[in-house]
């Protein structure tokens, strides 16, 4: 893999990224290499030796003494220091750069790469970068920057998972995008330009050239030659959601599965991803950032109302909702692990925020049980979930979990995947030999559960597969977890007895596969010694690896399990260059190991022997035993079967386990309900409230009395029939396909034939549910609300079921239809016009003149009236579906007034848009045009061109500003605008040629409308429209009552 190292701040203080250490049950994914690390702070004017006078070296050295004091005791008097087999290389010219990536290629190999940079955090971007390259295992390193290009910065360094020789460097986009490519472990490279800029690197678990880039448009490109060229495979392609096939689960190894932002789970072929070819194993929308790929099972979550309902497919079948407990309610979920044909989940419930419980399901995945409550988490350097779950490598079943209880958090263990959990003992006797009283359950030891690619991060806990049974943390004991007074601790014996070898941090390394231990101190202050221990951390003996006292960075140790060769990086001061330490331990040991030096180790859990159903005997190296495994060791593990105990199985589904360990049903749960989905004449298992521990291999015992019995179905009537859309809305497109699904909660789904009335006059009747499962897909050609009616029947009954489907259309203009001029305290109609005239359930949102709240209506007309003179503003909002539309008239309040239509001549029709603007233009130039003809006052006229063809417009009269007393002559004004209209006096020109002449429309009802109180005609124009049929005009009144 690659290490990722900050250059730690010498004054103290760490950098976030060091503090920042990635837990084991993390959640999320990142490509290799795409780590992000703090800024390191500043560099002090001094560097402290380890033998300073200052205080803080002073404690060290006090530390050590008392140390030392203890060796003393504990093994004898030492006559001198002694010094490891070490040699130090400079990285000269690098002194500011603050991040290095270090890849060590190992399989027998000597080579290491290393790539550093100063990383500007302001311009968040690599600046300058440097390649360096060693054969002799870290003793020495050339530089490369002439190789890749001398003005080339490098910003990631990636390789092949499946061959370490081949390795990828990325160089900074902001100067320029390419690759370069070595297959010879770093030694030669290709450049190859991209079009495009890479994100994250995706490679294929088998195939070594395989590779998918995502970019920074969203965009998956694919490579069959390592990098060499590049295909588009998707566009719009969800960030971290896309995944490689795996072989023995899909159909094709060049199949990808991703997740596309428009929320849909598409598989694609690698070489061939058209829309001919892509697979859709969900139905219908997923929620975003959702989709889960992960061994044999497939995670999609869908949120309906807000609710979010999760599903699985396992090894690639249907899609079916996972079923945690009935009143679970998540807020949040998290795929943890799915080894062992089962998945462990981390639920967030309704009443948690800090802490998140732990299920696990059967191998289906499908039916999750409780296995621990309230586990701490926290959110990662990368923004992702992390939960304090540690799974221990080499022992099959055993994790380690820290719990929060009462305000305090607890450090528990398991050994048969989480169906018992306990405290772990706290050592019997400290460091020096004095005695812990430290009584369970009120005192316990408690770890830090971080995981980090760097082994020399603060609060580290290591196993390995090569070593069963050792296990080391840091951590301390007392009533819960704390962050001070942290020490050391060490198990040989997979967590039945702790020892503390340490009382402040120290990282410690495994080497030879376990055979040895090397531990480095956690401290702000340079160091030049480390600690070994070959007695499984008993006793440590202190060494020496450096003349010149180093700030460490980092440690490598050679890739593999029988690491005998390190490299320690770090700086002498901060202005310094990288610092490369080589040690090789392989001086410390005189001879290789012989079988003498092993014995057997049995696996318990407080003295009983049978876990996970059976019994396991490991060959380890004796503690008493200074040899070298070597390469060629590999573990052995001997195990017997043992009979089946009540410890082996977990409650089943819908069960829980009470004070007395029995399993007992909750109230929510109905142990028939799991045969009500069986079809009549087929078995199903029915439950005795117990399942076996996935991958418990016990036998006989009590496995027939708490196994599930085979049953024949019962014949049930169908009940609990649902009906919903595919989307799980209420809501449907006109004119787009509407996929129903029906669910049957009980009855024989085989033997029962569903009918679906849609609602709108047609129907379908189906044999049976299963005929149904992708669904009944149906569209509507009209706009409304419709009743779609479900009916499952059987020879024993029937049930039926109703949805009310909302089918809508999208509106896309309104106009708001207002008289111009309207009489003071005189009703008027507002009517809004739509278009489409139909598109489903609108809400009408009115605000008229200066009221402050609106009128909310569900027809599209309102009556007002305006005891106010002057302009009064209506504005009307739609709202139907998603959209919302608006318009907005102003009408002049008068007293009384007198209106005419007015007709045009024909050639004003040819050059009518029927736009607003247009219409208030023209209405502008007609007003200026009668106001020159006839001498009228500006403030007297209204004009107004109505909406539609031919062109048709009214003009108003107005009352006489200037006149203080008695009613105007209304008449002798209105005769001098009616005579010039017939006279043809009134024209205007609308462009150079067109000549257009204004005319009084002829009225045969009336001749004029006059609003006044004395008029014993009309009261007031409300809603004017104007449609010629032929040479007839036709005026809309609304008359007193």
């Amino acid at each position: 893999g690659v290490l990722v190292l900050p250059k730690r701040a010498s004054d103290g203080a760490s950098p976030p990224a060091a503090a920042a250490a990635r837990r084991k049950a993390r959640t999320g994914r990142n490509s290799a290499g795409d780590g992000r690390v703090g800024s390191p702070g500043a560099a002090p004017s001094r560097d402290p030796g380890e033998g300073s006078s200052s205080a803080a070296a002073r404690r060290v050295a006090r530390s050590e003494m008392r140390w030392s004091r203890e060796e003393r005791r504990a093994g004898g008097p030492r006559q001198e220091e002694p010094k490891l087999n070490s040699s130090t290389f400079a990285l000269t010219g690098d002194s500011s750069h603050n991040q290095a990536m270090v890849h060590w290629s190992g399989q027998n190999s000597s080579v290491i790469l290393m790539l550093t940079k100063l990383f500007d955090f302001n311009l968040n971007s690599v600046t300058e970068s440097s390649l360096w390259r060693s054969t002799d295992y870290g003793a020495t390193y050339q530089k490369l920057n002439d190789k890749v290009g001398a003005k080339t910065i490098l910003s990631y360094l990636y390789v092949s998972p499946n061959n370490k020789r081949k390795i990828m460097l990325l160089t900074d986009p902001e100067v320029e995008s390419s690759l370069l490519i070595s297959s010879d472990e770093g030694a030669t490279y290709q450049k190859y330009r991209l079009n495009f800029y890479i994100l994250s690197l995706l490679f294929h678990p088998e195939q070594e050239d395989w590779i998918l880039a995502y970019s920074h448009d969203q965009k998956l490109y694919s490579s069959v030659e390592f990098g060499r060229r590049w295909q588009l495979v998707h566009e719009r392609v969800a960030p971290n959601r896309f995944y490689w096939s795996k072989m023995g689960l899909d159909k094709e190894p060049g199949l990808i599965h991703l997740e596309t932002t428009e929320a849909l789970y598409v598989t694609c072929k690698l070489q061939n991803c058209t829309d001919a070819n892509k697979g859709k194993p969900f139905p219908g929308y997923i929620d975003p950032n959702s989709l889960v790929v992960q061994d044999e099972y497939v995670f999609v979550q869908v949120s309906t109302a807000g609710k979010p309902i999760y599903y699985v497919s396992a090894k690639r079948d249907v899609f079916t909702p996972m079923k945690l407990p009935k009143y679970t309610l998540p807020k949040d979920l998290h795929v943890i692990s799915t080894d062992e044909n089962r998945v462990v989940a981390a639920v967030q419930e309704w009443n948690q925020n800090e802490t998140y419980n732990l299920y696990v399901s059967d191998t289906s995945g499908v039916y999750y049980t409780l296995a621990l409550e309230n586990v701490v988490s926290s959110m990662g350097p990368e923004g992702n979930v992390m939960v304090d779950l540690y799974e221990v490598a080499g022992i099959k079943g055993m994790f380690l979990a820290n719990k929060k209880m009462d305000n305090q958090v607890k450090t528990h263990i398991t050994y048969n995947r989480g169906r018992d959990w306990r405290l772990l003992q706290a050592p019997s006797k400290d460091l020096r030999g004095n005695s812990i009283h430290c009584v369970l359950p009120y005192c316990s030891l408690h770890l830090h559960l971080h995981v980090s690619a760097n082994p020399y991060t603060s609060g580290n806990i290591d196993s390995r597969e090569s070593s069963p049974g050792i296990i080391v943390a840091s951590g301390s004991f007392g009533s819960e977890l704390t962050a001070s007074n942290v020490s050391v601790y060490i198990t040989s014996d997979a967590g039945n007895a702790w020892r503390q070898v340490f009382d402040e941090e120290y990282a410690v390394l495994y080497l030879d596969q376990g055979g040895a231990l090397v531990a480095i101190r956690h401290t702000p202050l340079p160091i030049r010694h480390l600690w070994l221990s070959f007695d499984e951390g008993r006793q440590w003996s202190k060494y020496s690896f450096t003349n010149t006292p180093l700030f460490v960075d980092g440690v490598l140790g050679e890739p593999g399990e029988e690491t005998l060769i390190m490299t320690i990086f770090g700086h002498v001061s901060h202005r310094s260059e990288w610092q490369l330490v080589k040690i090789d331990y392989r001086s410390i040991f005189n001879r290789r190991c012989t079988e003498a030096d092993y014995q057997t180790w049995h696996l318990h859990n407080q003295g009983e022997p049978c876990l996970m159903g059976v019994k396991r005997i490991y060959r380890r190296l004796k503690a008493t035993s200074r040899c070298v495994m070597g390469k060629t060791y590999s573990v052995s593990m001997t195990s017997g079967p043992c009979e089946c105990a009540e410890a082996d199985f977990e409650c089943d589904y819908g069960y829980e386990r009470r004070t007395n360990g029995k399993c007992s049903p909750a109230f929510w749960f109905h142990p028939s309900a799991m045969s009500r989905s069986c079809t009549t004449g087929m078995t199903f298992l029915n439950s005795t409230g117990y399942r076996k521990v996935v991958s418990n291999n016990c036998t006989a015992g009590v496995s027939v009395e708490y196994t599930a019995r085979r049953q024949q179905c019962p014949v049930l009537a169908p009940k609990g029939l649902h009906l919903v859309t595919s989307e799980g809305t209420l809501t449907a497109t006109l004119g787009a396909n509407v996929t129903f699904l029906v669910f049957l909660e009980e009855g024989d789904g085989a033997r029962t034939s569903i009918t679906l009335d849609f609602g709108d006059g047609h129907a379908l009747t189906y044999s049976n549910v299963s005929s149904i499962e992708e669904g009944i897909k149906h569209i509507y050609r009209a706009v409304g609300i419709y009743r779609a009616t479900a009916t499952g029947e059987n020879s024993l009954g029937s049930e039926t079921t109703v949805l009310y489907l909302h089918v809508t259309c999208q509106l896309e203009y309104i106009h708001l239809s207002a008289p111009f001029v309207a009489v003071r305290n005189k009703e008027v109609n507002l009517t809004a016009v739509l278009w489409p005239s139909q598109v489903g359930t609108v809400t009408y949102i009115w605000w008229i003149g200066n009221n402050t709240e609106p009128v909310i209506t569900l027809e599209g007309s309102v009556a007002c009236t305006f005891s106010r003179e002057g302009i009064n503003t209506v504005t009307v909002q739609v709202s139907a579906g998603n959209t919302i539309l608006q318009d907005r008239k102003a009408i002049a309040v008068h007293e009384y007034f007198r209106s005419h239509l007015l007709a045009f001549s024909s050639n004003l029709d040819d050059h009518n848009p029927d736009v607003a603007e247009w219409r208030l233009d023209v209405s502008r130039v007609i007003k200026n045009s009668l106001i020159q003809a006839t001498g009228v006052r500006e403030d007297q006229l209204l004009v107004t061109v109505l909406p539609g063809l031919p062109t048709a417009a009214e003009f108003f009269l107005l009352p006489d500003k200037l006149l203080t007393e008695g009613k105007p002559e209304k008449t002798s004004l209105s005769e001098v605008l009616l005579g010039a209209l017939n006279q043809n006096l009134v024209q205007f020109t609308l462009r150079p040629g067109v000549q257009v002449t204004v005319y009084a429309a002829h009225l045969s009802a009336a001749p004029l409308v006059d609003t006044s109180e004395n008029h014993s005609g009309s009261a007031m124009l409300m809603l004017l429209s104007v449609v010629v049929v032929g040479l007839a005009v036709f005026v809309i009144y609304k008359f007193k009552r």
